[in-house]
């Protein structure tokens, strides 16, 4: 008969020392945990901070351009092919305006969720569209309509001074109101 021997028990040592590898592995990995714990709040503040900057920053450019930049600028360039040409960047930039907008509406809610604390699958490719489209939008603004609107209402200083007036009305009465609102 051959019998064949069962195999040999590991030394009672050698186990305590696998068992030290296992604990050393998961103790490793829990170190890990600070880094991650960080940079999950900074995801938390970042969404937060930039939910509340689309709102009130950037709707509200986009709102002063299209109710006192353009409508000035286009009441102010001069009638034929400059009119035109206003016309038709004005029409770009607004358009522009609306798909930002309708871009972020679509990440609105999974920064709300991470804002929160709560997982949420942030479409990384969408996030980055939305970034590459506002670059390119400001761009064009800043090397079209900008200087073009600077030598149009650069004409009369009174357009400048009217808006100029426009604008701080626009930021200064709400305000006004808002203080006068928490002395009630």
């Amino acid at each position: 008969m051959n019998e064949t021997l069962p195999p040999a028990a590991p030394d009672p040592l050698q186990r305590f020392s696998r068992c030290h590898d296992g604990i050393l592995a998961h103790l490793h990995v829990l170190g890990e945990l600070p880094a991650l714990a960080a940079a999950a709040a900074r995801a938390r503040e970042t969404a937060g901070t930039t939910l509340a900057f689309f709102r009130d920053v950037i709707v509200e450019h986009h709102a002063q351009e299209e109710k006192e930049l353009f409508p000035a600028v286009l009441a102010a360039a001069a009638a034929g092919a400059e009119r035109d040409r206003v016309a038709a960047i004005v029409e770009r930039l607004t358009r522009e305006h609306r798909e930002v907008e309708s871009a972020w509406r679509r990440l609105e809610p999974a920064l709300a969720d991470l804002a929160k604390g709560r997982g949420a699958a942030l479409d990384a490719a969408a996030v980055e569209a939305l970034v590459h489209r506002y670059e390119a939008h400001a761009a064009y603004e800043e090397a079209e309509f900008l200087p073009l609107s600077e030598t149009i209402l650069g004409r009369d200083d009174h357009q400048m001074a009217a808006l100029g007036l426009a604008l701080h009305m626009r930021h200064a009465l709400p305000q006004a109101l808002a203080r006068f609102r928490r002395r009630l």
